[in-house]
């Protein structure tokens, strides 16, 4: 019986040898596996997509202040007292309307006795004339004397001198009565009254200030310009490529501060003929329509003003644009997912929220717009395709 034992005991423990090794093989594969699996992840995915090409033209913008096209300080030309004013505060007025009228009656006496004297001059002359007519008739039957008739001629003449400063003191006096009644120069709105009804007023020289009157339509828009924008600006001129800012035919645009769009159109009507040395800026004014009379001379705005013509853009997210250093960067995928970053020449934003891009890029390569931390360059990628489109509640700056 012990041989028996001695004998199935090697059997066994070769069994469990097998067992065991069995055991540990199937344990390896597995930790192999599972190590290969780990080592070689799926590349990450990142939103690719082609930039857009849009028709636009680039626009520079400007901060300026609207201003009247034309101002007037309303003054007496008289002296009297105020006697009643025939407009209301901040109301818009017509070229010709009455303002303001200063008592006439002292005007009116003067203008009376004006003509009184033209009457007396004009019957004078009247006279001088009957008296010459005579005397030559008998000057030449030798009835009166050469002197005598020399003597008609002279009364003649000064009657007529004495006919025209009278007419000429009725004018005058006709003028100071007129000006008694201040009318509007032009059509615009009104200021204020300076001056209340009963009021000794007074006019040349140190005349009274009445009121103002602005001219609101058309309206000026004044802005000053860099000097490398000017510079910019003629060269493009000379180059062809854009209208010469001082013929009145560049479009502008503008906007008031709390306005979105650019719903205010008109064109360049001034450029100055210097730059101002100590802030190296130019003035330069826009004309534009103010028909509905809403915008208020000396308002702040923006301006904006082409700089360039029409073309075809490549636009691309701002948010895509990356920075090193001096340089800006866009990363793109290749064919085969390989990530290849692009040294760009960025242009102005536009509206909603894409910048143009001048260099760099092609309408067939494949930017990276979502997922930018997970890209590295030379790395690989999973690109899932995107679309780049303005986003409409952004306001470009």
């Amino acid at each position: 019986m012990m041989t028996g034992r001695l004998q199935t005991r090697p059997g066994r423990v070769f069994g469990t040898l097998v067992a065991l090794g069995t055991v540990a093989f199937l344990a390896a594969c597995n930790e192999s596996g599972s190590d290969q699996g780990q080592s070689a992840p799926p590349p990450p995915p990142v939103t690719v997509a082609s930039p857009l090409v849009q028709r636009i033209t680039e626009w520079d913008e400007f901060t300026g202040r609207y201003e009247a096209t034309a101002s007037v300080e309303v003054r007496a030309r008289v002296s009297g007292y105020l006697q009643s004013i025939n407009f209301a505060d901040g109301a818009t007025v017509k070229q010709g309307d009455v303002l303001f009228v200063i008592d006439p009656r002292p005007y009116q006496a003067t203008v009376d006795s004006a003509k009184a004297d033209l009457s007396s001059a004009e019957a004078r002359l009247d006279l001088a004339k009957v008296q010459l007519d005579r005397a030559q008739s008998l000057v030449a039957q030798s009835n009166v004397s050469r002197s005598s008739y020399d003597q008609a001629v002279q009364e003649r003449r000064a009657a007529e001198a004495a006919v025209a400063q009278t007419t000429a003191a009725l004018q005058s006096a006709q003028l100071n009565l007129d000006f008694t009644q201040v009318k509007a120069p032009m059509a615009g709105r009104v200021s204020n009254r300076r001056v209340d009804i009963g009021n000794l007023v007074t006019g040349d020289p140190s005349s009274t200030l009445l009121t103002t009157i602005v001219a609101l339509d058309p309206i000026y828009f004044e802005f000053d310009m860099s000097e490398s924008d000017y510079l910019a600006y003629q060269r493009a001129v000379v180059a062809g490529k854009l209208p010469s800012t001082r013929d009145n035919a560049t479009i502008i645009q503008t906007r008031l501060p709390d306005e979105q769009d650019w719903p205010h159109a008109g064109t360049m009507n001034f450029v100055d003929n210097q730059l101002d040395p100590g802030s190296g800026t130019i003035r330069a004014r826009a004309l534009l329509d103010n028909k509905d009379l809403f915008i208020t001379p000396g308002q702040f705005g923006r301006l904006r003003l082409p700089g360039s013509n029409e073309y075809d853009a490549i636009l691309i997210p701002d948010s895509a644009i990356l920075t090193d250093q001096s340089n800006r960067i866009v990363m793109t995928v290749k064919d085969d997912g390989t990530v290849e970053p692009k040294i760009i020449r960025p242009g102005p934003t536009q509206p909603g929220g894409l910048r143009i891009v001048r260099e760099g890029l092609s309408a067939q390569d494949k930017v990276i717009i979502n997922g930018l931390v997970r890209a590295r360059p030379g790395g690989k990628v999973t690109a899932q395709p995107g679309k780049i489109e303005p986003a409409p509640e952004y306001e470009a700056n």
